[in-house]
């Protein structure tokens, strides 16, 4: 926390159990009448409802102003459940931020995952099979939609901080969801940890460094892939594509059809795009194919994506 500056006002994302209750009393203390919470009603367990009076009640006994949001978490078919839910907090956040504490001017949200929860989605990503983008696991900080978020316990072992609260006498209350072992994460969480904590005590600090490594060299690819795509041009042209490694192609498509069309590829696909472009020599040459939720082809000298759900 010494070291957590965020630009003031600030809100804390406060859904009552441990870690956000010790983030966001850390804050409340650390800046007297400039800290806000928002809690978020996910509308999805039954329990939801005993969540928000426990986090009303807090707030009042701090003296904190508390924003209560409902949101519609349910997932779409094919959807992840904490997908669909990361999505509508989001959403919740932005509204909130914007028009509850507007007069406010609240520029920074507090987010308290920690050092198990870095590892638990460095370990997902992994089991996926991920690049450098999922190995580098949640970021410390970053901005969307003209806010900027925090996580400044990344560092803390959750132990520690519910060690914390005891230490000060502090009540949480706990999400039965967080025990239910059909999800993932909760297994790894039950079965992993503890076994890599006997066996590697210090793996909560190498797995985080390992996340942030990871998120350097990601960065400097970006920065690189900017470069090659302004070179190249938007959209790509083919023989500008061609002049450059494999390894650099792959980065600046991925580049190009993520931060152009939200369009992800996965390894099968980018591998057979690649390919393709390696043959394509004659003015002849056709491709066309399906890259993350639309296709990929030629259009005269330079690539083009779309998506032909969107044109009917």
């Amino acid at each position: 926390m010494a070291a957590f500056t965020p630009t003031l006002p600030l809100a804390v994302a406060f859904s009552g159990g441990a870690d956000s209750t010790a983030l966001l009393l850390a804050c409340a203390e650390k800046w007297p009448g400039q800290v806000h919470a928002i809690h978020i009603h996910h509308g999805v367990q039954a329990a939801g409802d005993d969540f928000e009076r426990h986090c009303q009640a807090v707030c009042v006994r701090l003296g904190l102003p508390l924003v209560v949001k409902r949101v519609d978490a349910r997932h779409a078919s094919g959807q992840s459940p904490e997908d669909a839910a990361r999505r509508a907090r989001y959403k919740a956040f932005e509204a909130v931020a914007l028009v509850e504490y507007a007069q406010v001017a609240i520029k920074s949200i507090a987010l308290a995952q920690h050092a198990d929860d870095q590892v638990e989605t460095l370990l997902l990503a992994l089991s996926r099979g991920a690049g450098l983008p999922g190995m580098s696991a949640m970021p410390a900080s970053w901005r969307r939609a003209g806010l900027t978020y925090h996580r400044p316990l990344l560092g803390v072992a959750a132990s520690d901080i519910r060690r914390w609260l005891v230490g000060r006498g502090v009540a949480w209350i706990e999400d039965p969801t967080n025990v239910d072992e059909q999800f993932t994460r909760n297994r790894i969480r039950a079965r992993l940890l503890p076994a890599l904590d006997a066996t590697f005590p210090q793996f909560r600090d190498t797995f985080v460094r390992s996340a942030a490594h990871a998120a350097q060299a990601q960065a400097v690819l970006l920065d690189v892939a900017a470069q090659d795509l302004a070179h190249i041009g938007d959209p790509p042209a083919i023989t500008q594509l061609q002049a450059l490694s494999r390894p650099r192609q792959a980065n600046v498509l991925r580049h190009w059809l993520n931060t152009a069309f939200q369009a992800v590829p996965s390894t099968a696909q980018l591998a057979e795009l690649l390919d393709q472009i390696a043959v394509c020599t004659t003015r002849g040459h056709q491709i066309r194919i399906k890259v993350g939720t639309g296709l990929c082809e030629r259009r005269g000298a330079v690539l083009h994506w779309y998506n032909p759900a969107v044109l009917l």
